[in-house]
């Protein structure tokens, strides 16, 4: 069930600091970062640092802290995108590592995977600035 990393998986490759990534937030047992591609402006990525293939395979204590720093990082998220909400999916197909997507919504029927499109490198710089600034204040580990 649990390994503490994967060399092939992508998402351990980036906890590691061997694969380009855009940490937006750390703390101890997390990593949250922007994706390929957004669904909109903003979409982040949260996951375990420990490799784990299904999202309903974490422990207890791991799943609850997974949900909790979701639940924590979403208002800086909408704040700094000024979305009506947060949307979450969860699906695990993409990446065998369980993750947790925080897209920004603005309307009804956005949370929609073919939607995703990848942003400019100046858009991706200004937002992750921001969304990092406002997440640091939230006590995660600078990077």
């Amino acid at each position: 069930m649990e390994s503490t990393a994967s060399s092939s998986c992508i998402f351990c490759r980036i906890v590691a600091g061997r694969a380009p990534d855009r940490i937006l937030y750390e703390d101890e047992r997390h990593l949250a970062f922007f994706p390929i591609e957004h669904i909109n402006p903003g979409h982040v990525l949260l996951i375990p640092k420990l490799h784990v293939d299904y999202l309903f395979d974490l422990d207890d204590a791991r799943y609850v802290a997974l949900w909790r720093t979701a639940a924590k990082l979403a208002p800086a998220l909408r704040s700094v995108t000024s979305a009506a909400r947060v949307g979450v999916a969860v699906e695990g197909f993409g990446v065998p590592h369980a993750h947790v997507h925080l897209v920004p919504l603005h309307a009804r029927d956005e949370l929609e995977p073919s939607r995703a499109k990848r942003l400019s490198p100046e858009e991706a710089s200004r937002l992750a600035t921001r969304i990092k600034d406002a997440f640091d204040t939230l006590g995660g580990t600078p990077r």
